[in-house]
């Protein structure tokens, strides 16, 4: 199992190989891994999108699929990656809490259903007192897994224990006798569900709007480099307008680089709130209840003794949003929403 302190030390010493500052630049690198909300990545540099956008401002922008979630935000921590595309609550630990300056550049959509808590055989959530469970330790699974184990009045100290297992290799630690419970997200969820066994018991469904799907990138980057950020916003944008217009090619393409077909997308997309229209990624992010969720992620987080190395409280990490205020602390500001490139989508000056 993956020791905490083991993290801690693999963020510190991503944090320390990282460039002290950015500066203007023509060539930028970008990673994604493989979930719904995210293949509009890998089509965007398939289709040729991405390169159009980047021809318009006169720059280069590499869409680069790492098939490890966790490891395409370690290399972004570490100066790899201009960008990546990750939840709330992982940016927040790892690059955040790490002491790389991050902004929320496009919010892409919130888990709706996609997150799920899944037990071998009938039962609920109580069912999990005494079992282990596996799950990616410490990410947005293990938040879900707090949050559905608090709804029943349990705690991970009725668990046997949690197992940490790569997203890469859960469905063959599902298909082996000794693992009872998993949590997961898509398309991982939808194909456990495919087992006879499999019972889901709890979701993000549950839970809207707290596990956020983003493009993150480096804040300094993106203020040394606008044109970085306008390609990619553009770029995004013309990818979901082809999604809400019911594309099928752009669909298809999608639905096969996820390992499923276009019915089984759709299916994943009708458990995902996507942004499609720029004006309602703005709303949410403007909206008072994000400000909550960060403040109840960040204590989870601390709870967990991953918010930053040595952090001394929940507040450790300040959060900055689009109308000024802050959450945590206001002097150590590390992750930031911005509504400024989704609102040039929304205006069409792009």
């Amino acid at each position: 199992m993956l020791k905490k302190t083991l993290l801690s030390a693999a963020i510190l010493g991503a944090v320390l190989g990282a460039p002290a500052m950015a500066e203007q630049k023509s060539e930028f690198k970008v990673a994604w891994s493989i979930y719904v909300g995210w293949m509009p990545w890998g089509y965007l540099e398939t289709s040729g999108i991405m390169d159009k956008w980047a021809d318009k401002y006169e720059i280069d922008v590499e869409i680069v699929q790492i098939n490890d979630y966790i490891e395409s935000i370690n290399q972004y921590t570490a100066g790899a990656f201009d960008g990546v595309s990750a939840t709330n609550m992982d940016t927040l630990s790892i690059p955040s809490g790490g002491g790389v300056d991050t902004t929320a550049l496009l919010v892409g959509d919130y888990s709706n259903g996609n997150d799920a808590v899944i037990i071998k055989g009938e039962g609920g959530l109580e069912s999990l007192k005494g079992k282990p469970v596996n799950l990616v330790e410490l990410s947005v699974s293990h938040y879900l897994l707090a949050r559905g184990l608090d709804s029943v009045g349990l705690s991970e100290a009725d668990l046997a224990g949690v197992i940490n297992t790569s997203d890469a290799d859960m469905i063959a630690a599902y298909a082996t006798d000794d693992v009872e419970a998993v949590v997961t997200w898509n398309p991982l969820v939808s194909t456990i569900l495919e087992e006879p066994t499999a019972t889901k018991v709890y979701d993000s469904a549950d839970i809207p709007g707290e596990i956020i799907d983003i493009m993150f990138v480096n804040t300094d980057t993106l203020a040394d480099n606008p044109a970085f950020g306008k390609a990619l916003t553009g770029a995004w944008y013309e990818v979901l307008g082809l999604m809400a217009a019911g594309d099928e090619e752009a669909l298809t393409a999608m639905a096969e680089a996820s390992g499923t077909d276009l019915a089984g997308y759709k299916a994943q997309l009708a458990s995902t709130q996507m942004f499609y229209d720029p004006a309602e990624a703005i709303a949410f992010t403007e909206g008072e209840a994000l400000k909550e969720t960060m403040v109840n992620v960040a204590e989870f987080l601390f709870d967990k003794g991953i918010l930053g190395e040595g952090a001394p409280s929940a507040d450790f990490v300040g959060v900055a949003y689009p109308d000024g205020a802050t959450t945590g602390d206001a002097n150590n500001v590390q992750f930031r929403y911005d509504t400024t490139y989704m609102q040039m989508a929304a205006d069409g000056a792009l």
